[in-house]
């Protein structure tokens, strides 16, 4: 065997003329480090802006940077933060996406089709849905006891734009999650693990799996997370991801996600993966059976959130069924080299 094309064909796909899977996570790994440095610096600029028309002090701005107390600075965690990371995401995954993997953005699950938006729609329900019966049981179990309304912290001056930062914060946090998540990891994976021992059906599923559990990871980092809180989010990430297999569209996880959030957090008042995201319209707290409603690090730690996701589950397989049968979008495991010439649609 020659040594040099050995070493070559490591990190090289000749067949496909770009670097293999694992290499190409790394990378988008790195220039993703790299670009969130470099646009938070950039962000940065504008909380001396803000200072001056909050009055909110610089060292505590500075200091939130380092904390996850998001009332120090509403405008640096809820807006510049999850801005800055956003943009990171979104520009490395397209650049990668053109100049490193080949694909077209579309293939990451982002068209904006007409189907595309109604999808988002439904998601954006779901979610809604889904955190309110979570409350309800809570609620009328005696778990939750509801302890004012229309809640926001002095630091974050009025309500309505308290409740607004929130909801851009989400938004942002939706979209940028699922565009690394379910978007660039889960097709990498999946096409990685494609090949002569795994064909399409099952790379996909192993990479829906691997892309999950790594979403779980990720969390550990979270305030109050758990060993168990991070099972549940890895389950949670398959829960969103079954969307992006079944439709090969990053529409409903993108929906599902910025609604069950922003629900969770600034409507019913409980944490956000450990977090507690400034303004509720209904301030709750939990006064027992934390195994079943969760505790400080949220309902994702409790029995509730996991049926919750079943019951969301069938109701994603049932709402797509209503186009024809169901069926996995093996092709997000197919590497095709027209593909960023023809975007398919969701």
């Amino acid at each position: 065997m020659d040594k040099p094309n050995f070493i070559i064909r490591i990190f090289w796909n000749q067949d496909q003329n770009r670097l293999r899977a694992l290499w190409r996570l790394g990378l988008h790994t790195g220039l993703l480090l790299m670009m969130t440095t470099l646009f938070t610096a950039g962000l940065i600029f504008i909380t001396v802006i803000l200072d001056v028309a909050t009055g909110t002090e610089i060292q505590n701005i500075v200091a939130g940077m380092g904390q996850i107390d998001l009332m120090e600075a509403p405008w640096l965690t809820l807006v510049i933060a999850p801005l800055a990371t956003f943009l990171a995401i979104f520009v490395v995954t397209y650049l990668a996406g053109r100049l490193i993997d080949r694909r077209s953005f579309a293939d990451f699950g982002v068209n904006f089709s007409k189907r595309w938006w109604v999808d988002l729609g439904f998601g954006l329900g779901l979610g809604a849905l889904l955190m309110g019966l979570i409350f309800i049981v809570g609620w009328l179990s005696g778990s939750v006891r509801v302890t004012g309304f229309f809640m926001v912290p002095n630091s974050n001056g009025g309500f309505v734009m308290a409740l607004l930062q929130a909801l851009v914060f989400f938004v942002f946090v939706g979209i940028y999650e699922e565009l690394l998540s379910r978007g660039y990891h889960l097709v990498n994976l999946a096409e990685g693990f494609k090949g002569k021992l795994l064909g399409e059906r099952w790379a996909l599923m192993l990479a829906f799996l691997v892309s999950s559990i790594v979403f779980g990871v990720l969390h550990l980092g979270n305030p109050n997370a758990t060993w168990v809180s991070a099972v549940n989010i890895s389950i949670a990430g398959l829960f969103l991801g079954l969307g992006m297999v079944l439709t090969g569209s990053l529409a409903i996880p993108i929906g599902l996600h910025i609604t069950w959030n922003f629900f969770q957090g600034n409507v019913f008042g409980f944490a956000v993966s450990g977090m507690n995201i400034g303004a509720t319209i209904i301030a709750t707290e939990t006064v027992g059976n934390t195994w079943l409603v969760g505790d400080a690090f949220g309902p994702e730690s409790g029995l509730l959130s996991l049926v919750a996701m079943v019951v969301g589950s069938v109701l994603t397989v049932l709402w797509i069924r209503r186009k024809g049968p169901l069926r996995l979008h093996t092709e997000l495991a197919v590497y095709k080299k027209t593909t960023t010439q023809n975007a398919p649609e969701a």
